[in-house]
C-alpha cells in the first residue's frame, strides 16, 4: 500500500501548503469513517456553540477510531467536513490543527444549513488507508 500526495503545477495551489489536491492510493486496505460528531455518552453535544471544542472532541474521536483499527491521523488520505457556519472556520482549523497539523490530506469543507443534531456545529467523515 502507498500514498501519494501532490499538488500538480498544471492547477494553482491550494489555499494552505498543508493541504493537497490530490492523494494517489495503491491497492491496499481502505478505512471510510462515517460522519462523526461531538456526542457524548448522553447523546448530548459537547459543548454547544463552541467550534474549536467541537472540533477537538471530534478529532479525539476519530483518533480513537483510527487506533482502533491500526491506523494513525498520518493514515489519512480524504476529509470531508460539514460546518453549519462557514464563519466558523478558523475555530474548527483551531480545532483540528493539533491532530492534523503537518498533513497533507486531500479535504473538502463545506457549509450546511444544518445537521443531524440542532447543537452540532460540525460534522468529519473521512477515508484512510491503514499502514500508509
Amino acid at each position: 500500500m502507498r500514498v501519494t500526495f501532490d499538488n500538480p503545477e498544471s492547477v494553482p495551489p491550494p489555499p494552505r501548503p498543508v493541504y493537497s489536491h490530490t492523494a494517489l492510493v495503491t491497492p491496499g486496505p481502505l478505512l471510510y469513517v462515517s460522519g462523526q460528531v461531538a456526542l457524548d455518552e448522553n447523546g448530548k453535544i459537547d459543548a454547544p456553540g463552541d467550534m474549536k471544542r467541537q472540533a477537538e472532541v471530534v478529532f479525539t474521536y476519530i483518533g480513537k477510531i483510527l487506533a482502533a483499527h491500526g491506523a494513525g491521523f498520518a493514515d489519512i488520505v480524504k476529509v470531508q467536513t460539514f460546518l453549519t457556519d462557514i464563519d466558523l472556520l478558523p475555530d474548527y482549523v483551531a480545532g483540528r490543527e493539533p491532530f492534523l497539523k503537518d498533513l497533507r490530506p486531500v479535504s473538502t469543507t463545506v457549509e450546511v444549513s444544518r445537521l443531524f443534531h440542532p447543537d452540532a456545529l460540525l460534522e468529519v467523515e473521512l477515508v484512510a488507508v491503514p499502514g500508509a
